[in-house]
């Protein structure tokens, strides 16, 4: 039986077990979707910075932004990137 990869290592590996192929996109918003970025062509990391209109946890996401611009992937700060968070 197939187990669940929602975390670390073991996204890619889910992902290609159920499309044969790597991403072409991967969007993620912590550590554990890093390796997940790292196989696809364009990775993109959220950054949940906006304490006033969200949550601010950008705990559990430092390796994530280090690795950012080295491996050049895309950072969008919700509070600087997003003109809109909840339109409700």
């Amino acid at each position: 039986m197939e187990q669940l990869a929602d975390d670390g290592p073991g996204k890619p590996v889910h992902i290609w077990a159920r499309t044969g192929s790597k991403p072409l996109l991967a969007a993620g918003n912590a550590d554990g979707d890093a390796a997940m970025l790292r196989t696809a062509r364009f990775g993109l990391l959220i950054r949940h910075d906006d304490a006033g209109r969200e949550f601010a946890y950008d705990s559990g996401a430092e390796k994530a932004l280090a690795k950012a611009k080295e491996r050049g992937w895309t950072v969008v700060s919700m509070q600087n990137d997003f003109k809109v968070m909840f339109d409700l």
